[in-house]
């Protein structure tokens, strides 16, 4: 597969691990951009939104400092879980950790990303939503997970591929690596599409 590196708009370390994994070659630069979305947004906009605004501050970044880089490829994402119909954000101390995950306990939710793909002057947006359910977590499984692993930079205070997702996801419908951050096979299928690869 030869293909310009894209630049990833994302600190994640999950979408920069399924990345590697799919042998795309990438650099990674931060953006700082703002992540909050104005409240009239359905839930598959907000992380478009969202991931359009760290693209957005990428791509002023790197036509800033490298100008012959402004025909590279950015890709920035972000991923949401929605509770019945509200968004359980990234949980800012152990407490929210596990209010969150009691709230998520024996339900269903969805996990939406939003990825922006900002090429030759032009954005091209999708979303991926996927359908997790937990089982019935005990307070004993959810105090242990936040306490050795500290979910705190993760949307809905979990994250699949640890712990707590092999002991208490009961199922999946749809695209597993979405719930870690970034639906991979899809932005590959996308950035084909666009002659990227």
């Amino acid at each position: 597969m030869e293909m310009q590196p894209l630049i990833l708009a994302s600190q994640s370390p999950r979408r920069k691990m399924l990345l590697e994994w799919a042998h795309v070659p990438f650099e990674v630069m931060v953006s700082d951009a703002d992540e909050s979305y104005p409240s009239h947004l359905t839930m598959q906009e907000v992380p478009i939104y969202i991931a359009a605004n760290k693209a957005k501050a990428v791509q002023d970044k790197v036509a800033a400092t490298n100008p012959p880089y402004v025909d590279q490829c950015i890709v920035a994402a972000d991923t949401i879980v929605v509770l019945e119909g509200s968004v359980i954000g990234k949980p800012s101390d152990a407490m929210e950790a596990i209010t969150s995950l009691q709230a998520l306990s024996g339900k269903s939710h969805q996990v939406i990303t939003g990825v922006v793909i900002l090429y030759r002057g032009r954005s091209h947006t999708f979303s991926e939503t996927t359908i997790v359910t937990f089982h019935e977590l005990t307070k004993e499984q959810i105090e242990f997970y936040v306490e050795n692993y500290q979910p705190f930079d993760k949307a809905g205070g979990y994250a699949i591929q640890e712990w707590i997702g092999v002991v208490g996801i009961q199922s999946i419908q749809g695209d597993f690596y979405n719930v870690m951050g970034l639906p991979v096979s899809k932005l590959l299928q996308k950035i084909k599409q666009l002659g990227i690869i």
